[in-house]
C-alpha cells in the first residue's frame, strides 16, 4: 500500500503564471485572476508548514501610551489635496491616485512634489512612462522647479529601491505603478503578479522609512482601478481623479482613507500653466446674465461636504421627426425622462410630448444626486412655456413620481452657500430648518406649488399655443 502511494514531495503542483496562485491539481481557468490557460505544472506540491513563535519587533503597549506624533499629517502645499487627504500626507502613508489618461494626474503630482520639497524633506519623483527630459519640460511649464526635488526615469523595481537608499526622500512619487516591474517575478509589467510585487515592496519601504508615497494607477474602460483588487486593500488612501477632457474642472474624490473622511472633494482647474486648486469653484458652473433667460434654473449640489451652485439649462423646439430627440449633457438621461413624465402627468404641461428636448449643465459639472430634480423640472417647464424664472432663484429638492417634492440632506448648508453668492430666493421642500437672514425661502410640497413661480398666463397658454401649431 505504501509503495503505491505517492508522497507529498512527489505529487505535482500547478501555478498560475499571471498571478502566482498555486494548486494541487490542474485547472483550465485560474480562480484567482480568472485567466484561461495560465495554470502550469512547476514542481512538487507545497509542503504544509507551521509557523513557530518568534521574536517580536516592538513590545505591545496600552493604546493610550502609543505615541501618535509620528502620524501627524504634513501639508502637501496644495490646499485642495490636503482637504481630501484629511490635512496632508502622514509619514509612511501610501496613496493611490487613479484616473483616466490625460486627466492631469502627472501634472498634479509633479506640482505636489515640487511644493512638498524643502530643506528638511526631499522629494523623489520616479517616472516610468516618460523620459526625464519630458518631465523637466512639464516642470518648466507649470513652474515646478525645486532644488530638493529629485527626478529619475526607471522601470526596474530594484533601481527604484536603490534611488531610495541614495536620495533618502520624505516623499516618493511613482508614475505609475503599472509600468514598473521586478526582475524576480515572471510576467509583463502591469500584470497582477508584477503590480502586487511592486506595490508590496514600496509599501514595505514606506513603512520602514516613514516615507510618504504617492502611486499613480491606471483605470479600466469601466472606470475601475486597474490591477488586482488587493492593491486597493494594501494602500492606505485611494483617490479618484475625475474630469471631462473638454472641461477645465477636475475633481479629486476620496474612495478610501485610513487617516480621514471619504466625503471630501477637492476641486482643481486645469489650464495651460498647470493645475490650480479652486477654493470657490461655483463660478465655473454659472452663467452671469443681466436678463433672465427661459429654460435656466439654478440649484445647489453637494460634492461630498462641499456645496456647489450649478446651473441647469433646457431647450425645447418643435420636432421634425416622428420620434422626438432627448439629449442630455451632465445629467442622467433616466432622471430627465422621469421629470418630463412628471411634468406632463402631474404638472399638466402637454407641450413636451412631441418636442425635441435638450438639457445640460454649465461648466462640465455632472449632477447625479436627486436634489437637482426640482431644478431640472423647472428648467424644462420654463423652456416649454418660454417664460424665464425669477432672477436670483435656486431650486432644491427631489421629485417623486407622484409629483411630491421630497426633503434632501444638507438643505441648510446649501442655502447658506446660495446666500453667500447673492441669491435671495429659494424653493425648498417643507421644513428646511434654519434659513439665512435676508433670504426668502418658499416651501413647496409638490410640483403644483413649484410651478407657481412661473407666470400663470404663460403656463396656461403654453399647451394652447402648442395645440394651435399642430
Amino acid at each position: 500500500m505504501a509503495a503505491r502511494t505517492k508522497s507529498a514531495k512527489d505529487r505535482p503542483s500547478y501555478r498560475c503564471t499571471e498571478c502566482g496562485w498555486t494548486t494541487a491539481k490542474w485547472l483550465g481557468r485560474c480562480p484567482e485572476c480568472q485567466a484561461w490557460g495560465t495554470v502550469e505544472e512547476f514542481g512538487g506540491a507545497p509542503a504544509v508548514r507551521t509557523t513557530a513563535a518568534g521574536r517580536v519587533s516592538t513590545a505591545a503597549l496600552p493604546i493610550g501610551q502609543v505615541d501618535s506624533r509620528t502620524a501627524t499629517a504634513r501639508s502637501t502645499g496644495v490646499g485642495e489635496l490636503d482637504r481630501v487627504l484629511g490635512g496632508g500626507l502622514v509619514p509612511g502613508a501610501v496613496v493611490l491616485l487613479a484616473g483616466e489618461p490625460g486627466v492631469g494626474k502627472s501634472t498634479l503630482l509633479l506640482d505636489v512634489a515640487a511644493k512638498a520639497a524643502s530643506d528638511d524633506h526631499r522629494t523623489l519623483y520616479v517616472t516610468a512612462e516618460e523620459s526625464a527630459s519630458q518631465v523637466r519640460l512639464r516642470a518648466d511649464r507649470i513652474k515646478a522647479i525645486n532644488d530638493h526635488l529629485y527626478l529619475a526615469a526607471e522601470t526596474d523595481l530594484s533601481a527604484v529601491l536603490a534611488h531610495l537608499d541614495e536620495v533618502k526622500p520624505s516623499l516618493l512619487v511613482l508614475d505609475s505603478v503599472q509600468t514598473v516591474a521586478s526582475p524576480e517575478i515572471d510576467g509583463a509589467p502591469g500584470g497582477m503578479a508584477q503590480v502586487r510585487e511592486v506595490a508590496g515592496a514600496l509599501i514595505r519601504a514606506s513603512k520602514e522609512r516613514g516615507m510618504a508615497t504617492l502611486l499613480v494607477g491606471h483605470v479600466t474602460k469601466d472606470g475601475a482601478i486597474a490591477g488586482p483588487r488587493l492593491l486597493e486593500h494594501l494602500v492606505d488612501v485611494v483617490l479618484s481623479f475625475e474630469g471631462d477632457r473638454h472641461a477645465r474642472l477636475r475633481l479629486v474624490r476620496g474612495v478610501k482613507n485610513r487617516y480621514g473622511a471619504t466625503d471630501e472633494v477637492g476641486c482643481f482647474e486645469l489650464h495651460d500653466e498647470g493645475i490650480t486648486g479652486l477654493a470657490d469653484p461655483s463660478g465655473l458652473f454659472l452663467t452671469r446674465r443681466d436678463v433672465a433667460v427661459p429654460g435656466t434654473c439654478l440649484t445647489v449640489t453637494l460634492e461630498g461636504k462641499r456645496p456647489l451652485v450649478a446651473e441647469v439649462q433646457a431647450l425645447t423646439v418643435d420636432s421634425q421627426i416622428p420620434s422626438p430627440r432627448r439629449t442630455t449633457s451632465g445629467l442622467e438621461t433616466s432622471r430627465v425622462s422621469m421629470m418630463l413624465a412628471v411634468l406632463e402627468q402631474r404638472g399638466r404641461i402637454s407641450a413636451l410630448g412631441k418636442r425635441d428636448i435638450y438639457s445640460a449643465t454649465v461648466g462640465g459639472v455632472k449632477l447625479t444626486e436627486p436634489a437637482a430634480d426640482l431644478a431640472v423640472a423647472l428648467a424644462l417647464a420654463s423652456a416649454a412655456s418660454d417664460t424665464p424664472l425669477p432672477k436670483n432663484l435656486v431650486a432644491i429638492g427631489e421629485v417623486g413620481l407622484a409629483g411630491e417634492v421630497r426633503r434632501v440632506t444638507g438643505v441648510q448648508r446649501r442655502l447658506a452657500e446660495a446666500h453667500r453668492l447673492g441669491f435671495t430666493h429659494a424653493l425648498v421642500p417643507t421644513d428646511p430648518g434654519r434659513v439665512p437672514a435676508g433670504m426668502k425661502v418658499t416651501e413647496v410640497a409638490d410640483m403644483g406649488d413649484a410651478l407657481r413661480v412661473l407666470p400663470r398666463r404663460s403656463r396656461q397658454e403654453a399647451p394652447q399655443e402648442d395645440n394651435a401649431r399642430r
